[in-house]
């Protein structure tokens, strides 16, 4: 194993511990939050996909997602963004 190769993964065995310990600082009550904002965006993008499923145009179904979304995610796009 090369040196550079055989300090990267010193470096990583001795983070690893460290991503446990920062998602152990959510209690169980944010992560019952999360789900709740996940599962809420999740059906905010459904809604909006029925919208354009409908034959609405598709500025009339950003406005509703983005409406269904207001509070809820960080961003114009409900948590989320794609190319068109």
């Amino acid at each position: 194993m090369k040196p550079a190769s055989r300090t990267l993964l010193v470096v990583a065995l001795l983070l690893a511990p460290l991503a446990g310990l920062a998602q152990s600082r959510h209690g169980s009550d944010d992560i019952r939050k999360d789900v709740q904002r996940h599962r809420a965006m999740a059906a905010a993008h459904e809604a909006a996909a029925r919208c354009l499923e409908s034959g609405k145009p598709y500025e009339t179904c950003q406005r509703e997602l983005q409406s269904a979304c207001k509070g809820l995610a960080i961003g114009r796009y409900c948590g989320m963004r794609h190319e068109h």
